[in-house]
């Protein structure tokens, strides 16, 4: 189990590769030409093909006396539908901005991101074996930046799995996987990101697997003082390749519902493996959410993909 300090550590080298800053900006509002994530926003720079965005918002909006709710709900329906003209909308990106500096929306972020980027990085770490800090903050990043499992499958398979190799090897032969992916990635905007493996490998060849401070990256210093005490490029690796499920009309339909029913039948026996979101999958939806702890919301995103094993 990691102490305070070692998760904040984790976090603060993350907040490094978002945003340039050991604690994050929570106002910060990014789009690269090329991105796959789009427009993306706030301490771990969460994006609007993902719908995470959307997600972030609506906890925002539903969180007590959010100060710009009322300007934020009407473009909810938007966000909802990953609405990517929401780039160039001077006005949102404005408001997202403002947003950052309220204390509702910087607690919302917190929430939000140990929700659905921290905690399934901790439930993935658990998984392979991974206990160290060093190895855990390769897995939150990998969550957040994007195509975690794709690599963690990829590096198993090139040189076997993590109970095999043993926790520091496998790590490493997944940070060497993962650039080599990043670097010769057909999106060329990717290819600029590997300088997040290339700060992860500096520390795994320190020998740092604790992640005892201080610590030093891409020209931070981190340490106990600025985590106690209150321009990187950003591309997301996540190509939106897995949808926001949720009841909309149309009924949304495919392979994606199809298994994500076969994972609620186990806890509702009653439910219909169709390959249609319509509202009895909504209703299960919430009552398996309800049953983990989770938002019970009915939207299939990160925090319910993960906690479902999808």
């Amino acid at each position: 189990m990691l102490t305070s300090l070692q998760k904040k550590t984790a976090m603060a080298i993350v907040n490094v590769f978002e945003t340039g800053q050991v604690l994050g900006d929570y106002g910060k509002v990014t789009l690269l030409p090329g991105d796959p994530g789009h427009l993306t926003y706030g301490r771990s720079q969460t994006t609007l093909a993902s719908g995470n965005l959307f997600l972030l918002i609506k906890a925002y909006n539903e969180s007590t006396d959010p100060a710009l709710a009322g300007k934020m709900t009407p473009y909810l329906d938007r966000l909802a539908d990953q609405d990517l003209s929401l780039d160039h909308d001077a006005g949102f990106r404005e408001l997202l901005r403002q947003a950052g500096e309220d204390p509702v929306m910087q607690s919302a972020q917190d929430d939000f991101f140990d929700r659905v980027y921290w905690a399934p990085a901790l439930k993935s770490s658990e998984f392979i074996g991974v206990e160290s800090v060093l190895g855990t903050s390769v897995v939150y990043d990998s969550r957040i930046h994007g195509s975690w499992h794709r690599m963690r499958d990829r590096t198993s398979e090139q040189h076997g799995a993590p109970a095999d190799l043993g926790e520091t090897a496998w790590i490493s032969r997944y940070v060497e996987v993962r650039r080599d992916w990043l670097a010769n990635h057909s999106i060329p905007i990717l290819r600029r990101t590997v300088y997040r493996m290339d700060a992860f490998q500096r520390l795994i060849e320190s020998g740092n697997w604790a992640l005892e401070l201080p610590i030093e990256v891409r020209g931070w210093t981190i340490d106990e003082s600025v985590l106690t005490g209150g321009p990187a490029v950003r591309a997301s690796a996540e190509v939106a390749e897995i949808r926001l499920l949720r009841l909309r009309r149309p009924f949304m339909q495919g392979s994606d519902v199809r298994e994500l029913q076969e994972k609620l039948a186990g806890f509702s026996p009653e439910l219909e493996v169709d390959g249609v979101f319509g509202p009895g999958t909504e209703r299960a939806v919430k009552a398996y959410q309800q049953r983990s702890g989770l938002v019970a919301d009915g939207i299939v995103g990160a925090a319910t993909r993960s906690a479902l094993a999808l």
